[in-house]
């Protein structure tokens, strides 16, 4: 398919890059190979990543999702999800002798790292993030004490920081960059010392992805985002098509697809958040051939060539030797 720089009527644009990242492919890979090695049940903590449609295919695989550490039996392999987990669970998980693999993506972990080694120099830190949400959870869960949400720019008023000129700032990396950006200016205002992270915390899947879009959203009538509801990333990609001027739409699968968005729209661009699978595009790019569209194309961006190592035991196989091995 070659790359193409403008939209006709009748076409379906793709963004490109879109679906899965590597940190996702990393997490959904660790959970098969622990189903190939040890058998069903393996057990995770939350869900693996926020797509129904991989969820759902590794439970009739025969993984089992669950919240509390207390549903695991003792001796079961355990899995951490792709968006990490607290100290507190780390240490009950250990305390409960469970065989633990972490499927946390490495660039949260980075996160985690960064958190740790700063407290350890007497910082507080101000998080920027979607309270509730798992990475969140699990970001400020490295620390006892010290760390505050703050969710949009009137947060950052009343954070109840104490050590002003000891002050970092983190970020849930599935953020909006803009929206990052905006508080992240609030609270240089407020702590003028405030110590900025190394390199930027949103995630390279989060900021390539959003960057098709912002090339995607201006060259067709409508943008549909493929994403679950759950999905941090896939969320903030249909808002900041829709902040471009350009009518946006979230579909968990091509099921969801509704006819009238494509009404006097007929050019329509199409996208995926960082969890969902390609075989999803693919089933919504059907539904809007059925429902009139003609030809697909693809818009040129970045290639991303970026892979993550899996953990010791899991990785030193190609999944074809691996399944093969344990066959």
């Amino acid at each position: 398919m070659t790359p193409v720089t403008e939209a006709q009527p009748g076409d379906i644009l793709l963004a490109e890059p879109r679906g899965f990242c590597a940190g996702v492919d990393r997490a959904i890979e660790i959970v098969e190979r622990a189903l190939l090695k040890f058998g069903a049940p393996i057990y995770v903590r939350h869900e693996i990543v926020h797509n129904t449609y991989v969820v759902n295919d590794l439970k009739q695989k025969g993984a089992i999702f669950i919240e509390e550490l207390s549903d695991v039996p003792p001796g079961a392999t355990l899995i951490f999800s792709a968006h990490g987990v607290s100290k507190a669970v780390q240490q009950e998980a250990a305390a409960r002798g469970f065989q633990i693999y972490d499927a946390t993506c490495p660039l949260v972990t980075k996160v985690h790292v960064e958190v740790a080694k700063l407290a350890r120099e007497g910082f507080q830190f101000i998080m920027i993030g979607h309270k509730g949400h798992p990475e969140v959870e699990g970001t400020m869960g490295q620390l006892l004490e010290g760390i505050f949400l703050v969710e949009d720019v009137a947060d950052v008023a009343t954070a109840p920081v104490t050590k002003p000129d000891q002050l970092a700032v983190v970020t849930q990396t599935t953020l909006s960059v803009d929206d990052a950006a905006e508080i992240l200016a609030a609270v240089k205002a407020r702590f003028p010392n405030v110590r900025e992270p190394k390199q930027q915390d949103i995630c390279y899947a989060t900021q390539n992805r959003q960057d098709a879009v912002k090339v995607l959203a201006p060259k067709v009538d409508v943008v549909i985002v493929v994403g679950s509801p759950t999905s941090s990333n896939s969320n903030r990609l249909r808002e900041l098509a829709e902040r471009l001027g350009t009518p946006a739409h979230m579909v968990d699968s091509a099921d969801d697809l509704q006819a009238s968005w494509l009404v006097d729209r007929p050019r329509v661009g199409l996208t995926a958040g960082a969890s969902a699978p390609d075989v999803l595009v693919q089933q919504v790019i059907a539904r809007l051939k059925a429902l009139g569209s003609v030809s697909v194309r693809r818009l040129a961006g970045v290639q991303e060539t970026i892979e993550f190592p899996l953990p010791k035991g899991l990785g030193d196989k190609s999944m074809a030797e691996f399944a093969a091995s344990r066959s």
